[in-house]
């Protein structure tokens, strides 16, 4: 446990009161008394609640404002999706992702957060090679980790010039949207479809990636072989499935990162430095409307809150809602994805596995498309295996992302037998994500929150911290009139890394 069960975590300093809070008074001529605290429950100890938390700290510091917050989480640790685990149980090993791995420079709440919590950031860049199994057949291979095919002279022979430029276009265009949500004037959303709207992408979320790209003059090659790579890899999904935004998204890693240890690190300093009060292993049974509040039942008993933000989704925590709530929420399917991890005597996947000649060098990164598959051919057993480095000198750490369960037979025959320690882990690690132009609300109820309705749109662990400013900021004006930032904007903003949230 990373954390302590029911840890209640140090204060930050309120810098004043806000001047129109109105004080409560017993009878005239007495001093007033200090008005009741508005008490937030938070759902979820993922990217989305913890820096719901540190939101509500920021304003509580600029604002002075009265809050008191309780974070639920059912599980013993904080991180969510971001967890890891240590081959061999052995913590004097490099810690392994098991779940959200990477995050890039575009994603300037965790980049600024790495900074200002004294994290240490680990690249990619020493990935050796990639390449792209399609089930039978080796189709291409490049140096360099499967962000740096762009500048690859092999993909342009494969690809030609103009599919890997056009879909850099459309990943530069995205990327340059994005980075207007943390801007002085970035946008505040009441709803999914403003936002898309608002940024232009309508035509993306609308479409599916192959769609869009086709319509951009993107071959089909290119489509169905790199493009499909990445979405798979990345969400467990195909480009004639996902929608064009979420593509984009899984075609931006250049600079691909992740945090020394865990990236779950920054989510429990995002706690750390809140005023929440933290419940682990607390499981919320039911939440009721009573008299404009919320009755909260968990395994800590019953209690009362004005405001609720629920920042897991709804329908794998087996929450009881009230009804006029509960049928805003839209069932979200999942990918039930796989995760295996083990450790390996083999520095490399031995060719003869794939059934191709022993003088193949399979690399250390090997996507997958599913376009063998759909010409009747065989679907590959897995989504990506990736080689994670060495925990000796031999011995390396390799993991399996597949919609499957890999046997044990089955990586003893690909590994030839030289298996060593073994975890898996199956859980639903992705929104299934095809093309929509509806979304759930934000705002379920006054005072009800729900943070996962961004997850459709773009699900990221970045996207659920921006996804949790917002509604933290839509709370805070609701509450009190004052958002996370000071109307006026600050003498920061024209800092060159301004992010809205930190640098109001």
């Amino acid at each position: 446990m990373r954390l302590c069960h029911s840890l209640a975590l140090l204060p930050v300093a309120s810098a004043f009161q806000l001047p129109f809070k109105v004080p409560f008074f017993n009878s005239p001529g007495q001093q007033p008394l200090r008005t009741p605290p508005i008490r937030v429950a938070i759902i979820g100890a993922g990217a989305a609640g913890t820096s719901a938390t540190f939101w509500i700290a920021k304003a509580q510091e600029r604002f002075g404002i009265d809050v008191e917050v309780d974070l639920y989480e059912k599980e013993s640790y904080v991180g969510g999706r971001s967890t890891v685990v240590y081959p061999y149980g052995n913590t004097s090993l490099p810690a392994v992702e098991l779940g959200a791995s990477i995050f890039v420079k575009a994603n300037k709440n965790l980049w600024r957060a790495v900074e200002e919590f004294n994290l240490t950031r680990r690249d990619f860049r020493d990935q050796s090679g990639m390449g792209i199994w399609d089930g039978e057949k080796l189709l291409f291979t490049a140096s360099g980790g499967w962000w740096s095919w762009w500048d690859s002279a092999k993909a342009l022979l494969r690809y030609g010039f103009h599919s890997p430029r056009r879909t850099q276009v459309f990943v530069d265009s995205m990327i340059q949207q994005f980075l207007s949500l943390y801007s002085p004037e970035t946008p505040k959303w009441e709803n999914m479809t403003h936002l898309s709207s608002s940024l232009g992408w309508t035509n993306l979320i609308t479409q599916t990636t192959s769609e869009y790209l086709k319509s951009q003059g993107v071959s089909y090659k290119f489509i169905s072989e790199l493009v499909e790579a990445s979405t798979r890899v990345n969400y467990g999904q195909n480009a004639d499935g996902i929608h064009a935004l979420e593509g984009a998204c899984s075609l931006a890693p250049t600079g691909a990162s992740s945090v020394e240890g865990g990236n779950f690190q920054i989510f429990e300093n995002f706690l750390k430095h809140s005023t929440a009060n933290v419940y682990l292993n607390t499981s919320v049974r039911s939440i009721i409307s009573s008299s404009g509040q919320y009755v909260l039942d968990s395994d800590r008993g019953s209690e009362t809150y004005q405001a609720v933000i629920l920042a897991a989704p709804w329908h794998s925590t087996n929450i009881q809602l009230p009804t006029e709530i509960s049928s805003k929420i839209p069932l979200q399917p999942y990918v039930h994805l796989h995760v295996t991890l083990f450790t390996t005597t083999l520095s490399s996947v031995p060719a003869q596995s794939f059934s191709l000649p022993a003088s193949t060098k399979i690399p250390p990164m090997l996507l997958t498309t599913f376009e063998g598959a759909r010409n009747g051919g065989k679907e590959p057993d897995f989504n990506s295996m990736s080689y994670h480095g060495p925990i000796s000198d031999s011995e390396w750490v390799v993991k399996i992302f597949s919609l499957k369960r890999i046997s044990e037979k089955w990586l003893s025959k690909m590994f030839d037998g030289k298996i060593g320690w073994v975890h898996r882990k199956e859980w639903d690690a992705y929104p299934v994500l095809p093309p929509t132009a509806s979304f759930p609300e934000l705002k379920l109820a006054p005072g009800f929150y729900y943070v996962n309705s961004f997850e459709p749109f773009i699900s990221t662990m970045e996207t659920e911290t921006l996804a949790s400013r917002n509604i933290v900021d839509m709370l805070l004006r609701d509450m009190f009139d004052a958002g996370i930032c000071p109307t006026a904007p600050s003498s920061d903003t024209d800092k060159e890394d301004y992010v809205f949230g930190w640098d109001c």
